[in-house]
């Protein structure tokens, strides 16, 4: 047999089908991002950079440390809704109880229900508006591609409030302490290499670890 007859033998590819397959794959490498877009993920991060940078320990915790710790807080926080998803979606899909997309449908409801809960009535008007969408009157009338973008600007807003608050008392340690060395005429000596132990020495005493992972969490309740 030629090659022409072993070539004809062979089975012809489905090119729908390896086109199929390359977006499958390429989509599977935008699940993390859409992950984290769509939980408490950013505004927990966002906080934990904030502290770091208004203790003025540039460098610790370092990344790896704050992403881990941001990582197991936003866990901890969608453990409500994600049981929810396994209880509707995955376990009647697992039982043949449901189809693939009656399944997607379930678990897109607690997410939804997530993001109304963190989201202001303010931003979801403004994405309204600018998808010139016409004008809901009830959740259920809100696109969830209306409603993502909506919840992450609400999330960042949430979190550089937070930042705020955190930044106040460190920053009036820098005042007292440049105050203090201009009264003593030492111009040349940088205020942040003397309030940095104050800082980090406040940050100890009031034990600020759990006072802001505690606020953090209440905050998505």
């Amino acid at each position: 047999m030629n090659t022409l007859g072993l070539l004809g033998a062979l089975p012809a590819v489905n090119s729908s089908n390896a086109v199929q397959i390359l977006l499958l794959v390429g989509g599977l490498t935008l699940v993390p991002a859409i992950l984290f877009t769509v939980t408490g993920f950013s505004r927990i991060l966002i906080v934990l950079g904030f502290i770091r940078t208004a203790v003025g320990t540039t460098t610790a915790p370092p990344n790896q440390v704050l992403v881990g710790i941001a990582l197991f807080l936003t866990i901890f926080v969608m453990a409500p809704t994600v049981g929810a998803i396994k209880k509707d979606a995955v376990e009647p899909l697992e039982a043949s109880k449901i189809s693939t997309t009656v399944a997607l449908e379930r678990a897109e409801q607690p997410l939804r229900e997530f993001m109304f809960r963190q989201t202001r009535v303010e931003d979801i008007s403004l994405f309204v508006n600018l998808a010139h969408a016409k004008e809901p009157h009830k959740r259920a009338e809100v696109p969830t591609e209306v409603l993502i973008p909506a919840f992450i600007v609400s999330e960042l807003k949430t979190a550089f409030q937070i930042g705020f608050l955190i930044f106040l008392p460190f920053l009036l340690i820098d005042l007292i302490v440049s105050s203090v060395l201009m009264s003593m005429g030492m111009i040349m000596l940088p205020p942040t290499f003397i309030s940095l132990p104050f800082k980090i020495l406040l940050f100890v005493l009031v034990d600020g670890w759990d006072l802001v992972i505690k606020s953090l969490v209440q905050s998505f309740h």
